[in-house]
C-alpha cells in the first residue's frame, strides 16, 4: 500500500491499528449526482502513471463525465516530485513502446514541488504523484483511470485505453489571477474552478442548487453558520451560508464550471447590502462531509 500509517497533523493521531492510509474522500451522498469530490491523499511511495479519458471518451464507455483534476501540496518533503505530462511531444506508437520496453517513467515530465504548489491537470494528462507528499486533490466525481504504469504492484493496466486518451505533449500551465487582494484564481476555463482566499472575511458565500461551492479550510479557520471552519473539514454549500475567515487564514473554493462566480462571496464587511436570510424560503444549510478513510 503506497499511503502513509501516521496522518498529517490535522487529523490528530496516526491510522489505526498502524495501517497505512492513502486517501480520505469527502463525499456528500448524493453518488454520481455530485459534480466534484474531494480527497486528501497521503503518499509514501509513487504512485501508479495513469491517465483519466475527456468527457466524450468517458460517456463512450458508459460514464457519465470524464475527470480533470487538481492538486493543492499542503506538505512535501525534500525532493517530493509530481509527475505532469511529458518532456517531448511523442506519437501513440511511440507512447506504447515506452510502456512495453519499460522507459516510461523517464518519458514523464517530473518536477519538484513544496508546500503551497497548486496544479491543474485536465482530462488526458499523463501524471503520477511522487512519495513525500500530503495534497488535497479536487476532481471530478468519477471512479475511471487508466493505468500505463504501477510499479510492479500487479493490478491491471489499461494500456491501449490510456494510450487513446493521452495528451502526447509537454505540460502547458495555465495562468492565474488575483481580481482582488487575497483572493487567487488558481484554475478557471475547464471542468471547473478552483479560488483561493487569504484574507480576513465576512459575509455570505453564494453557493447554489445548480452551482454548489466546496469549502475547504487549509489553514486558520473561521465560522460557518456558526460552525466552526476550520482544517481539515469540507463542506458543501448549497445557498447563501454566513462564513466568516479569520485573519492569516487559508480557504479553498471550488465549484463546478468553467467561468468563475464574481460575486462568489459578499463580504458584509464592505457595507455592501443584500437580502436577509430570514426572509428567504426552503434555506439549505451548509453540509459537513464526513471522512472516508482508506
Amino acid at each position: 500500500m503506497w499511503g502513509r500509517a501516521v496522518l498529517p497533523q490535522a487529523f490528530g493521531a496516526g491510522a489505526s491499528g498502524g495501517e497505512p492510509i492513502g486517501e480520505i474522500w469527502f463525499q456528500d451522498g448524493r453518488g454520481a449526482e455530485s459534480e466534484l469530490l474531494v480527497k486528501y491523499l497521503l503518499t509514501r511511495e509513487t504512485l501508479s502513471i495513469q491517465v483519466h479519458p475527456d468527457g466524450d471518451a468517458a460517456r463512450a464507455a458508459g460514464h457519465r463525465r470524464g475527470k480533470d483534476e487538481a492538486w493543492l501540496v499542503l506538505e512535501a518533503e525534500p525532493g517530493a516530485r509530481i509527475g505532469l505530462g511529458l518532456k517531448r511531444k511523442v506519437t501513440r506508437t511511440a507512447l506504447r513502446a515506452a510502456v512495453a520496453d519499460g522507459t516510461l517513467e523517464t518519458l514523464v515530465d517530473w518536477r519538484y514541488v513544496r508546500s503551497g504548489d497548486f496544479f491543474y491537470s485536465p482530462a488526458g494528462t499523463i501524471h503520477a504523484l511522487g512519495p513525500g507528499l500530503a495534497v488535497v486533490e479536487i476532481q471530478q466525481n468519477v471512479d475511471l483511470t487508466y493505468r500505463l504504469y504501477d510499479y510492479g504492484r500487479g493490478r491491471e493496466l489499461q494500456v491501449e485505453a490510456a494510450v487513446a486518451a493521452a495528451r502526447l505533449e509537454p505540460f502547458s500551465f495555465a495562468a492565474r489571477r488575483e481580481p482582488e487582494p487575497g483572493r487567487e484564481i488558481l484554475c478557471e476555463g475547464g471542468a471547473f474552478v478552483v479560488e483561493r482566499w487569504t484574507r480576513a472575511a465576512g459575509g455570505r458565500l453564494a453557493g447554489e442548487i445548480e452551482r454548489p461551492v466546496w469549502l475547504i479550510p487549509v489553514r486558520g479557520g473561521g465560522l460557518i453558520d456558526g460552525e466552526p471552519l476550520q482544517p481539515p473539514s469540507v463542506w458543501l454549500v448549497e445557498d447563501q451560508s454566513r462564513v466568516r475567515i479569520d485573519e492569516g487564514s487559508q480557504v479553498v473554493f471550488a465549484y463546478p464550471g468553467a467561468t468563475v462566480i464574481d460575486a462568489l462571496f459578499v463580504d458584509t464587511r464592505s457595507g455592501r447590502q443584500i437580502e436577509r436570510l430570514d426572509e428567504r424560503r426552503h434555506y439549505r444549510p451548509p453540509t459537513r462531509l464526513e471522512p472516508s478513510f482508506r
